[in-house]
């Protein structure tokens, strides 16, 4: 019998540099759905930080720091991006592993920006989108996750299966700013 070897949602298509922007693959990481239990928001967050060293996100913004990151997904609603969850987590929420259904990766360069604004319908000028803000939306015809972690520096989440796909027009919209400037 052959054996199998596991793969990340993007072995054999990153990293990949086209002019000033890199798109690479985040390190394998564990990724938990989080959904506090009715009335225990706060509980939780306190548990979270205490845990973690991050608060629950308010809506549209991200805790934490790279290697251990809380992103806010909707209403009540967070993905714990990095530790594995501390088990005092499960008394005031839903906690769900996640980690193979989400292909993460990390968009950064000068030009970023406007690779972005190609492929999403949101305004994700530094001006407007600061870092730690996050945002669920449209990436071309895919749903994605998409936080600023730095000031040229993006993570993207978006379904596993939807991997090949977002390589491909990330790289085509790269293409395009590389070839104006």
């Amino acid at each position: 019998m052959d054996k199998l070897v596991a793969k990340t949602p993007c072995d054999g298509l990153l990293p990949l540099t086209v002019g000033s922007v890199t798109l690479s693959e985040e390190e394998a990481v564990t990724i938990h759905s989080i959904s506090p239990l009715k009335g225990k928001q706060k509980a939780l967050s306190d548990v979270l930080k205490a845990a973690h060293g991050m608060a629950c996100p308010s809506a549209n913004r991200a805790t934490g720091k790279a290697g251990a990151r809380a992103v806010w997904f909707g209403p009540a609603h967070a993905m714990l991006i990095g530790p594995v969850p501390d088990v005092a987590l499960m008394e005031h929420a839903v906690v769900v592993d996640q980690s193979d259904a989400w292909t993460v990766v990390r968009l950064e360069g000068a030009g970023v920006e406007d690779v972005l604004a190609r492929v999403v319908p949101v305004d994700l000028r530094s001006s407007h989108f600061k870092r730690g803000h996050t945002a669920r939306t449209p990436l071309f015809h895919m749903t994605a996750s998409i936080t600023r972690v730095g000031e040229n520096a993006f993570q993207i989440m978006v379904f596993r299966s939807m991997a090949k796909t977002l390589v491909h027009d990330l790289r085509r919209a790269m293409e395009g700013v590389a070839a104006r400037g």
